[in-house]
């Protein structure tokens, strides 16, 4: 089986440590992984933004990457809910990597497997707070909004849950949105800070030590939040935990 993972454009520009932490967890684990280098966007931003037909060529140029791999990891939830929900619209070839492109917690979980994840012997003493990207959380199944009257599971939390010494900090407010948002955080910005700074209150509250997240982009802006207050609160992508690195 062929296996390829992804970074996008901006854990390639801002975080690349999430990346390179990822292809090392993936290698540890046995899994032979290629990073090809013919796609550097899936054209999530542009779509986002109201304009499809400029982010289409990203999108293409994504499909004839990685259409020769049987299984896409993508480092980021809102990155892989985009090509798996539009990379159809390019025949045959787009609708097969639409088919085998995952998030890379949902491989972590459903294929690796947790017993397998627990040989890494990831070892972090600190109370987490864990977020998850509305994408990756609500489009991806990553594990269960509270808003719906369902049993409750959570990939991300067991997959955590295999790094010794690490609790988890309790939230009020689980699964609501960092205020991101991609060009929502540009075009509504003293909203998105808002919605930011909410978070980071409630994490305080639980008495988080570490903000961990499955997307580099909430991180981001997370982070950005919390320096400006002069709040100390590291924050680190799941496989940058996963594979021992210090936090930022």
């Amino acid at each position: 089986m062929t296996v390829a993972l992804f970074a996008p454009c901006f854990v390639d520009q801002f975080r690349a440590s999430a990346a390179i932490a990822a292809l090392r967890v993936l290698e540890r684990l046995g899994v032979d992984v290629e990073v090809p280098s013919g796609a550097a966007c899936c054209g999530q931003p542009p779509a986002n933004a109201g304009f499809e037909d400029e982010g289409a060529p990203a999108l293409e140029r994504f499909v004839r990457t990685f259409r020769r791999y049987d299984t896409i990891i993508v480092l980021s939830g809102s990155c892989a809910l985009h090509v798996r929900m539009h990379a159809a619209a390019f025949g045959d070839d787009g609708a097969g990597v639409a088919a085998r492109t995952t998030e890379y917690c949902t491989y972590l979980h459903d294929v690796i497997g947790l017993d397998r994840l627990s040989s890494l012997g990831a070892e972090r003493n600190a109370r987490a707070a864990v977020h998850i990207g509305c994408h990756a959380l609500r489009g991806l199944g990553l594990a269960s909004p509270s808003e719906l009257q369902e049993p409750r599971y959570d990939r991300v939390r067991a997959v955590l849950s295999t790094v010794r010494g690490l609790t988890f900090a309790d939230l009020d407010r689980p699964d609501e949105c960092c205020g991101f948002g991609g060009s929502f955080s540009v075009d509504e910005p003293a909203v998105s800070a808002r919605m930011g700074l909410d978070r980071l209150a409630d994490y305080g509250k639980g008495g988080a030590e570490l903000l961990v997240s499955t997307d580099v982009s909430c991180l981001l802006h997370l982070d950005g939040l919390a320096r400006r207050l002069g709040v100390s609160l590291p924050v680190m992508h799941v496989a940058e935990l996963l594979a021992g690195e210090v936090s930022a």
